[in-house]
Parts: C-alpha cells; sequence; structure tokens
C-alpha cells in the first residue's frame, strides 16, 4: 500500500505547487551554479516571472566564485547562499522544502546526480533540471526521477559552432504540429515551402532578426518535404574538389615537411649541383639527355672505372660527381631517419608535423570542444584539435576517430603553427578561458588574415566589442545559447527549439493564453512585432494548428500560440498571456458620522 500511495503522494504534491504557482503565493525555484549558465538561467527567470511577481529565486553558489566570469551572485532580487557542498543540510538552507524546482547547473555530472539524490530526500518529487555531459548517465537520471529534464548545453550550442565553421546554416530541425520544419537560406527551398522569414543575414555586421518585410529575410523556416538540404554535403564536395586542384601543393608541402628545413636546403642545393655537372657532363660527352641523365646518376651513386684517357673536362666533372654522392648517401639516410623520427614523435605527442589544408582547428576539448570535434567528424571533415591537458574531458574520443590533438597553449602562435593553421579552412576557438580564446583568434588571423574564426566569449558586451574591433565575424555564448532551454525547463514549459543567429538565439515555443491575460479578446495581429516576435500557428484548444490563421482573429482564454521570438520578445508575450495577478484586498472606508 505505501509504494501505491507514493505515486499518488508525489502527483498530489506537484499539483499543488502548480496551484501554488498560479494561486497567490510565488513560485520558488532553486538555482545550483557556478558559471555564466547559472547567471543566464537566473536572468531569463527574473525576466520571465519576477516582474509579474510570481517567482522566488534562490541561488547556491561556492563560497569562492570559480572564475571571473559572472554567476548571478550579483544580480538584484535573488537571494544567494553559499555553500561548497551540495546536501540536504544546504538544500534546508536554501528553502527547497516545498519549492517547485530545482536546477542543478554544475559542471560535474557525477556531482550533479548525487545532489539530486540529496534533494529527493528533502522534497521527494521535486522537478528537477539538471545540467549533464554524459548520454548514458542522463538516462539513468531519467528513469530515477520522473518529473525531471536533463539538459547539455554543449550539445545544444554544438551545432551552431559547426555551422559557423563551415559557413553553412545552423542543422536546425523540429517537429511541430504534425510538420517538419527546419532552418535553411532561402534560395537553397522552394517558395511554396517557406513558413516565415528568420533573419536577414546578408550584412554579417548588421545581422536583422525577423524583419518587418519577411521577404528581405534570406534565413526562413520551410517545412521538410524529404528532399535533404544537402548543404553539408556540398560543403564537403567543395573541399573535396578544391584538394584535387591543387594536388602538387599537397605533394610539395608533405614533402617539405618530411625531414628538417636544414636537412631539406642542404639536399635541395646538392641535387642543383649534381644537376648542372650532369648537363656539362652531357655537353663534353656529345651524349643526349638520357644518356647524360643515366651517366650522371650511375657516376654520382656508383662511381665509374677510371679512364686516363679521358679528356681533362670529362675527368674533373667525373671526380666532383663522386664526391658530390659521397655527400648525398649520407643526406639520403638522414632524412630518412629524420623522417622516421618525427613519425614517432608526432604519435607519441600528437604534433602534426606535416601541414594540412582544408581542414577545421579546434581548441580545447571540453564539453562543448569535444560536440564539435565529433560533429564535424561525422559531416567528413577533417580536424585538428589543440587542448593543454595531456588527458583533456574529449581525448579517448579524439583518439578513437583519429583526430590528431596536439598538447599545448593556443594562445602562442607555434602551437597554431603546428596545426597547420595557415592553411586551415576554420579556427573554432571553445576553450573556457575567455583570454586564451582572444589570443588564439588574434593569433590565428596575424597567420591567415582570410581565416574564419568562430569565437566562444562567456561575456556578451567583450564579444560585441571585439567583433567590432578585431573584425571577429562569429563570437557565441554557449550559456547564452542554452539558457532559455534551461529555464523553460525549470518552469515546465517546452521551448520546441534554438535557433542560433550569429550571436543571437530565436526560440520557438507554445505560449498558452490565460483567461483575463492582456491579449485575452484581442486580435492575433498584435501577437506578431517587428524584430520581437512572429507568430506561426494558432490553435484553438483542443483542436488543430492553423499555419496561416487570419489576423483578424480574436484570441480567447486556451488559445495556443506558436511563436518564433527573440528572449526579451518572448518574456513580454509571456507576460500578456499571463493570467492578471491578484489584487491586493482593499479594507472598506469607514462611514464618517453625519454632521
Amino acid at each position: 500500500m505505501r509504494h501505491m500511495a507514493e505515486p499518488l503522494l508525489d502527483r498530489a504534491r506537484r499539483a499543488g505547487r502548480r496551484l501554488r504557482v498560479n494561486g497567490d503565493a510565488p513560485a520558488h525555484y532553486v538555482i545550483c551554479g557556478r558559471d555564466a549558465l547559472a547567471y543566464w538561467v537566473v536572468r531569463a527567470l527574473l525576466a520571465t516571472e519576477f516582474q509579474a511577481g510570481r517567482v522566488r529565486i534562490t541561488l547556491v553558489v561556492p563560497g569562492r566564485p570559480s572564475s571571473d566570469e559572472p554567476d548571478g551572485r550579483d544580480l538584484q532580487g535573488v537571494e544567494v547562499v553559499r555553500a561548497d557542498r551540495l546536501d540536504e543540510v544546504t538544500f534546508r538552507r536554501a528553502g527547497l522544502a516545498g519549492a517547485d524546482g530545482l536546477a542543478l547547473l554544475h559542471q560535474d555530472d557525477v556531482g550533479n546526480m548525487h545532489a539530486a539524490l540529496c534533494a529527493q530526500e528533502v522534497e521527494p518529487g521535486l522537478r528537477l533540471v539538471v545540467r549533464m555531459f554524459n548520454t548514458n548517465l542522463a538516462n539513468g537520471v531519467r528513469q530515477i526521477f520522473p518529473d525531471s529534464a536533463v539538459l547539455s548545453d554543449a550539445s545544444m550550442a554544438a551545432p551552431a559552432f559547426v555551422a559557423a565553421a563551415l559557413g553553412e546554416v545552423a542543422p536546425t530541425h523540429f517537429r511541430h504540429g504534425g510538420r517538419t520544419l527546419h532552418v535553411a537560406r532561402r534560395d537553397d527551398v522552394r517558395p511554396t515551402d517557406v513558413v516565415c522569414g528568420v533573419a536577414d543575414t546578408r550584412d554579417p555586421q548588421q545581422v536583422r532578426l525577423l524583419p518587418a518585410d519577411e521577404r528581405a529575410a534570406d534565413l526562413v523556416i520551410a517545412e521538410a518535404t524529404g528532399t535533404p538540404p544537402g548543404t553539408e554535403l556540398a560543403a564537403r564536395r567543395l573541399r573535396r574538389a578544391r584538394r584535387r586542384r591543387r594536388p602538387l601543393t599537397v605533394l610539395l608541402r608533405a614533402v617539405r615537411s618530411f625531414a628538417t628545413r636544414k636537412i631539406g636546403v642542404a639536399v635541395i642545393v646538392l641535387l642543383a649541383v649534381i644537376g648542372v655537372l650532369g648537363w656539362l657532363n652531357g655537353r663534353a660527352t656529345d651524349a643526349n639527355w638520357a644518356d647524360s641523365l643515366y651517366l650522371t646518376l650511375v657516376t654520382t651513386l656508383s662511381g665509374q672505372d677510371p679512364e686516363p684517357n679521358k679528356p681533362a673536362a670529362e675527368q674533373i666533372m667525373q671526380v666532383v660527381l663522386n664526391l658530390a654522392g659521397l655527400a648525398l648517401i649520407p643526406l639520403i639516410t638522414a632524412v630518412v631517419v629524420d623522417g622516421i623520427v618525427n613519425a614517432r614523435l608526432a604519435l607519441h605527442s600528437g604534433r602534426i608535423q606535416p601541414e594540412r589544408a582544408g581542414h577545421v582547428v579546434v581548441v580545447g576539448l571540453g564539453n562543448v570542444g569535444t560536440r564539435v570535434m565529433a560533429q564535424l567528424c561525422d559531416f567528413g571533415v577533417e580536424v585538428v584539435a589543440i587542448d593543454k591537458l595531456p588527458e583533456p574531458r574529449g581525448g579517448a574520443l579524439a583518439r578513437r576517430l583519429g583526430v590528431p590533438l596536439i598538447v599545448g597553449d593556443a594562445a602562442l602562435e607555434e602551437t597554431l603553427q603546428s596545426a597547420s593553421v595557415g592553411g586551415c579552412q576554420a579556427l573554432v576557438v571553445v576553450s573556457t578561458d575567455d583570454e586564451t580564446n582572444l589570443q588564439a583568434a588574434l593569433n590565428g588571423r596575424a597567420v591567415n588574415p582570410e581565416l574564419q574564426v568562430v569565437l566562444r566569449l562567456f561575456d556578451g558586451h567583450f564579444a560585441e566589442r571585439v567583433q567590432q574591433a578585431f573584425g571577429i565575424g562569429v563570437s557565441r555564448s554557449v550559456s547564452y545559447l542554452a539558457a532559455p532551454s534551461f529555464a523553460a525547463a525549470l518552469l515546465d514549459r517546452a521551448v520546441i527549439a534554438t535557433i542560433p543567429v550569429g550571436r543571437h538565439a530565436l526560440l520557438v515555443t507554445e505560449v498558452s493564453v490565460a483567461a483575463g491575460s492582456s491579449l485575452d479578446g484581442r486580435p492575433l495581429a498584435v501577437v506578431g512585432r517587428a524584430e520581437s516576435v512572429r507568430l506561426l500557428a494558432h490553435a484553438r484548444a483542443g483542436q488543430r494548428l492553423d499555419w496561416a490563421p487570419d489576423a483578424r482573429l480574436v484570441i480567447v482564454a486556451g488559445d495556443r500560440l506558436t511563436v518564433v521570438a527573440r528572449r526579451a520578445g518572448l518574456n513580454a508575450l509571456l507576460r500578456e498571456a499571463a493570467p492578471p495577478p491578484p489584487e491586493d484586498p482593499v479594507a472598506p472606508t469607514p462611514r464618517q458620522p453625519e454632521q
């Protein structure tokens, strides 16, 4: 009986929390984190709910910041609890008992799972949102905690980095209302398949999101009709064609990198001397070019029997060629030995001696870098990885995929040179150190001014200044891209898709209209706002989605609005669709006695 009653009790607790969210008492959410993801999740919650007075946020952070990046402890309206250990004592101090949700956002899969078990002891049946990198462990968490959402910020952000490196549209696909939709270039899809315009990206320095004139948008949401867009395949074919057009260049680079520069110069000089002497020998003996080549090679490599009756010029050239042969054979041996030693050093340390071309260099094999490396390999793109640690998180996967790993500081130019950054098609810098990332990007641009740089920066304002000052066209924050999905999961709202566009992110979500809200009774035309919100579909309660609704249709309570919006626009729309805040009871004014 007890086992049967526990699920019912958990459901009752969740129902009670939902009633409290919609009632007078504000919902209470506890966030545990120490990096920029916690900061952006808290900001998303504050922008969505705090202004309406329906949420209370408690942030659990370590006693000392782990880095200079923001983690939310300085945000106004947030209760901060400092604790270096997530256990039952810490959760009780944070008021987890009776809370509506808990977000565990540390970059420690096992630590997050242990914290979830501790939280379960304090508040059974709690709504959990857990950040995890290991997919196998994430599946276990979902089985243990039914009311949970396990998300990976690295998986969410990696497609955006991959698309930026390849110069393609981020591979965003989602299914909603019985239709499969994807983001594509307008020129790559049929006009009849276009659902709406998303952005005008023709000027990389001034991307316009959700322009008022949809026809001006070159990036669109289109319906998938069974014909793959083929952008990745086209990119692979283009790169292979470029390599086929430059076989001699690739061969010369391979030969040049087989031995050290000094040995190579010595061999080239000696071969030039032998060639000149061979030409003179042919002139002296009146032999054709084939006989002259044969006599020169035989004389140089093996020597000939002396003939005193030969002319003096032939005797002198024969002696010189024999001396050149004595020098050439040790040089050939040195080239072979040097090549073998270099190959063994490359296998031992992961450094790349042969110069490559057309590959992508990924700096930082943490959570994000590992996902980016794996997706690039899936697309058939050659990858070279750089990391400070000999055994980074993605080191084992790099070995399985055959990706060369260079152990070194990416901020140093020689490290980038060892990865042949001068001939690569893109440099993806995704380590967790902003200073190292910026230095690596600048050094890469110094080696190759036309290099496509995909830069990860945690500070959004700093990223904008870097983009303007140094002309680095793409700089992204993983936490910024992933935070809306974490916040929506904590509020038990589903973000259907996140569309990265440059440094920005658009959200596709469904909004329900509450009775008495600001939208109740107004026409659909008020939902869309230029450069902020665009309506995709509308549905009455219990009915199917209408993908071409009449803008004059009046919104009623229970309607569902599918929109694509910027974060600020979505927050404003959610407040307009929410029920009105409860009014404070006003005490009756006592009647004054008549005069």
